[in-house]
């Protein structure tokens, strides 16, 4: 079995010792290539080579800006032997990971990943999972616009600036931009299918899997039913009122979340929606930031991807 391992040094919890761990473990079960990225969009191109050579693995040490690289550089020459994809987190939230049921402790995600390749070995398929589409590139398990993208540029404008990124860093950049749009008109405009647009909406959240994120190990909801194996989910707001926004937030965070409010427009399933605005608006695709758009369209992909991961939990 052929592997490449991409490691991204500058991830925010990845260490010297746990990166030898991983290569070590993984070196007695594979034709191990180790790979370092060191520049944006270098994961990309590492992908696609990956896949352009027929390598069987792509095993991902970095959080979830990497993964997302990683993908779209192996879908590029999306085929029926495209390498998996594995994940042994490194980010800060690692959303991905820990939504196909890999743990977030390194060590015990590296004890999962040999488990996963020796049962493949043994002749168990991979995982497929679905993507979404969102135009210019593909997503993994999360797209905005609006004030999620917003929060993205402003972390991203902070670690600029050499401030690390931490999950207390974001709750207190999103408080600032929700803050700041509540004194905004809305500019959005969201269609579904077989259905009116509904204008006057102020953000919206495309959802690939659940939860949408979470807060150091609180998982955030905004959609709990959709996951890898359904379409897409949307979280949409007509309104910006504070209190209203703290009650929404008190369910997303709750331990059994219902996920309602007058001001929501929340659906589940979808095959594909369409989001556009009167004036450019941030975007973010997988907590990367992407820059203003007026219009995104998004569409479910079902059984996009392989990857190594465990099954999904039945209800």
């Amino acid at each position: 079995m052929r592997a490449v391992l991409i490691v991204n040094p500058n991830a925010t919890s990845t260490t010297a010792a746990g990166r030898d761990l991983l290569a070590h473990a993984l070196e007695s079960r594979t034709d191990l290539t180790v790979v370092h990225t060191n520049h944006r969009g270098h994961a990309i191109e590492i992908g696609e080579e990956a896949a352009a050579t027929g390598i069987d693995v792509v095993i991902v040490h970095g959080g979830d800006g990497t993964v997302n690289e990683v993908v779209n550089g192996i879908l590029r020459h999306r085929g029926p032997q495209s390498p998996a994809v594995g994940v042994v987190p490194g980010g800060s939230a690692n959303v991905f990971a820990r939504s196909l049921g890999i743990s977030p402790d390194p060590i015990e995600a590296t004890n999962q990943l040999v488990d996963l390749l020796s049962a493949h070995r043994g002749g168990a398929p991979w995982r497929r999972i679905g993507l979404m589409d969102c135009g210019e590139r593909w997503g993994v398990f999360t797209a905005g616009m609006g004030v999620d993208g917003a929060v993205v540029a402003a972390v991203e404008a902070q670690r600029a600036k050499g401030r690390k990124v931490t999950p207390s860093r974001y709750i207190r950049v999103a408080i600032r931009e929700v803050l700041a749009s509540a004194r905004k008109e809305p500019t959005l405009t969201l269609q579904l299918p077989d259905r009116e647009p509904v204008t006057g909406v102020h953000f919206a959240f495309v959802s690939n899997s659940s939860p949408w994120t979470y807060a150091n190990t609180r998982p955030v909801w905004t959609n709990p039913t959709t996951t890898f194996d359904t379409g897409l989910g949307v979280f949409a707001t007509t309104s910006m009122n504070v209190w209203s926004n703290l009650g929404l937030v008190r369910r997303m965070v709750s331990a059994k979340p219902d996920i309602k409010a007058r001001h929501l427009i929340r659906e589940d399933d979808l095959p594909w929606l369409r989001v556009t605005s009167d004036t450019p608006v941030d975007c973010q695709i997988d907590g990367d930031y992407i820059g203003k758009r007026e219009s995104m369209t998004f569409t479910s992909v079902p059984d996009a991807l392989a990857v190594v991961a465990p099954a999904p939990k039945t209800l």
